[in-house]
């Protein structure tokens, strides 16, 4: 913390000397950070990339991220009630106190949660809804981004404040009481260049009894002085939500009535968030960079956990500050890359209920423990120009992650002395290391200057999660975990072919020490996973106004090894919440004079919804058409009708505690907005 402001304060000073703003060349090529962690052109990549850019996040006018990341093959965001979500990256929907643990997701490529406290709705603390760019890699990417980053990376990427030029303001209504304002102020002078950007928005909500409310606001302060430049950024959110929990019974998704209505009313979400960093870039021409940004973050929430019987109350949050720091240097045919990053955190968690549900499920509080978390990580990345067409990768990384817990509660049972089996175990006070190599080999090789072909193996890891290690069930008194471990090998050719912008890659994924809760409710890491599939995205400018674009993934997701379910063995069986095709095509055109129209067509295949493979969803098919009319310089109005053919479908659909739940989808519903710009 101190020497954040200390960088800040410094930067606002130099703010005051004589600067010239920095003048970038125009690129013949999309430049990208998120697959090298330093900028990069996208035919020089040996990995697997994809972004939504900001004319479509733009065009899109999302009211969740899940709208926006549905045009990215092998990525399904499960949206729950309200602001809620799971992710899916080359992966099932995975759920679980840990499993938001298996995605590195990033603002500006620092994590939005400290190492070992995800939450699995963490995507809503950032300001998607107006990033420049969401970029995401899939598959295993440890050895850049450390802990976490075991299944992919979401990284949204914040405005260039000297890209910037005028001041806009939208107003937006749509059904069920939504509204939204967004508003983006900028001003540049000689020394530097401020952005200050942010919405508010309110739903009533679809069902009764539901709807939200959240506010997000980003500072930036941008500067060029000499060789350096630095950005300091300030992210604020907070959401109040009464949300919808899981409407019940055999397609109760289809059902006209029962889709409409609530059955947890009580049920509630309050989140809050601040994250801020100060980056300082040094540049000398191409062949030196250095960067390094300090950063801390908070966040805090309270919610009911209506998806179990018993609804504890639940209040956690945590503090971090962190550096994360690189260089990079270039020698004749050899780039060196070369980092650390290091974090803190302070975290807590309290779960408590009002009433007793049973004797081993009772009233009061069930944990209260803190938890002090710091990570150490030093990683390294060589690419050698093999000959003018040809360029082998090698990085490597070691992670040091260290815990201090402290209950705060009696040790073992919340029970009473007589109850023989207790849902909640509080373990003793303890401290743990865990310490961690991953790596990376790959090869790129240019076929042309339009066309490239990669194949890579990558390591993948996350650590235990500070909640499957301290919220222990049905006597168990201690979790013996190590982290969960992916190997991941891929083969991907991007570029032009006849004018159609294309990537498809092939992938398969192991992944072994699965943490897991087993028949007797012990957490355990006896599970294996595999995972494979095939993706495409393509684009093609069918002329200077009409374009198609498509992002098509099919995947296998099974259980391998050590997995059973009442008293079954799943072994081969497919993984729930993990369906094998999905789809998304846009048809658009676009006028000389801004007028817009665009189609888009999404598709979600079946899937099952337990693991015995006994129940499951048969998918959907919906169709989105949205329009935007200049009606003068600085003035449009946009049109956006979701779900224009009014199907019964479930945003996501579950097996538990014996009966189909489902998290319903919203039958069709406009949204109109006007936006100006001065």
């Amino acid at each position: 913390m101190p020497i954040l402001l200390y960088l800040f304060l410094l930067s606002l000073s130099l703010g005051h000397m004589s600067w010239a703003q920095n003048s970038s060349d125009d690129a013949l090529e999309i430049i990208t950070v998120t697959a090298q962690r330093q900028p990069a052109s996208l035919m020089s990549l040996s990995s697997n990339l994809q972004w939504v850019d900001e004319h479509s996040i733009e065009l899109l006018q999302a009211q969740h991220i899940q709208q926006v990341l549905s045009q990215v093959s092998g990525v399904w965001v499960s949206r729950g009630n309200g602001q809620e979500h799971l992710t899916a990256i080359r992966s099932p929907v995975l759920t679980g106190s840990g499993s938001c643990g298996a995605f590195f997701m990033a603002e500006d490529g620092l994590s939005l949660r400290a190492p070992g406290f995800c939450n699995a709705n963490q995507l809503f603390d950032v300001n998607s809804e107006q990033a420049a760019r969401i970029e995401v890699v899939k598959g295993a990417n440890s050895t850049l981004y450390g802990s976490n980053a075991l299944h992919g990376v979401i990284n949204v990427l914040s405005p260039d404040a000297w890209q910037v030029k005028s001041h806009s303001l939208s107003l937006e209504l749509g059904p069920h009481a939504y509204q939204r304002a967004k508003f983006s102020l900028a001003t540049h002078t000689a020394q530097q260049a401020w952005l200050v950007y942010g919405h508010a928005s309110e739903d009533g909500g679809f069902q009764t009894d539901s709807g939200y409310k959240q506010q997000k606001l980003n500072i930036i302060q941008q500067i060029n002085y000499s060789q350096w430049q630095v950005k300091n950024l300030i992210a604020l959110s907070h959401l109040d939500q009464e949300t919808a929990g899981y409407v019940e019974g055999p397609q109760a998704y289809a059902d006209p009535i029962l889709r409409r209505t609530n059955p947890n009313p009580e049920a509630y979400r309050d989140a809050s968030s601040l994250r801020a960093y100060s980056q300082w870039r040094w540049r000398n021409t191409t062949l030196s960079q250095f960067s390094v940004t300090p950063y801390i973050r908070v966040n805090q929430m309270t919610f009911l956990q209506h998806f179990v019987p018993w609804q504890p109350i639940e209040d956690n949050g945590h503090k971090s500050m962190g550096i994360n720091a690189w260089f990079s240097q270039q020698f004749r045919d050899v780039n060196l890359l070369t980092g650390f990053d290091w974090d803190t955190t302070w975290g807590s968690l309290q779960e408590q209920q009002s009433e007793d549900f049973s004797p081993n499920i009772p009233a009061g509080f069930h944990y209260d423990y803190a938890v002090r978390a710091s990570v150490y990580s030093p990683f390294t990345e060589l690419r050698w120009a093999v000959t003018e067409s040809t360029q082998l990768v090698a990085g490597l990384r070691f992670e040091q992650t260290e815990l201090d817990y402290n209950n705060h509660l009696s040790d073992g049972s919340a029970c009473a002395a007589e109850v023989p089996l207790c849902r909640f175990i509080r373990p003793a006070d303890e401290q743990r290391h865990y310490q961690q190599w991953s790596g990376k080999l790959a090869v790129q090789h240019a076929l042309s200057a339009q066309l490239s072909l990669y194949a890579q193996w990558s390591q993948g890891y996350r650590v235990p999660q500070v909640n499957e290690l301290y919220r222990l069930q049905d006597n168990q008194t201690s979790a013996s975990l190590e982290p969960e471990q992916s190997d991941a090998y891929e083969v991907g050719l991007r570029g032009s072919v006849n004018d159609i912008n294309i990537e498809l890659n092939g992938y398969y994924l192991d992944k072994t020490q699965v943490i897991l809760q087993d028949p007797q409710r012990q957490t355990i890491n006896d599970g294996a996973t595999s995972h494979k599939g095939l993706e495409l995205s393509l684009r093609y400018a069918i002329s200077d106004h009409v374009y198609l674009a498509s992002a098509l993934t099919y995947a296998e997701h099974k259980y391998t090894e050590g997995v059973t379910a009442e008293q079954q063995n799943i072994r081969g069986r497919d993984i729930d919440s993990a369906p094998r095709h999905m789809a998304s095509t846009r048809f658009g055109w676009q006028g000389d004079d801004g007028l817009q129209l665009e189609m888009e067509w999404l598709y979600l295949g079946s899937y099952f919804l337990n693991p015995q493979n006994t129940a499951s969803y048969p998918g959907h098919h919906l169709l989105h058409v949205r329009a935007v009319w200049p009606l003068s310089e600085g003035f449009e109005l946009s049109l956006r009708v979701q779900n224009l053919s009014d199907v019964a479908y479930a945003e996501r659909a579950d097996f538990a505690f014996g009966n189909y739940r489902y998290f319903v989808g919203e039958g069709r519903s406009s949204f109109l907005s006007a936006k100006m710009t001065f």
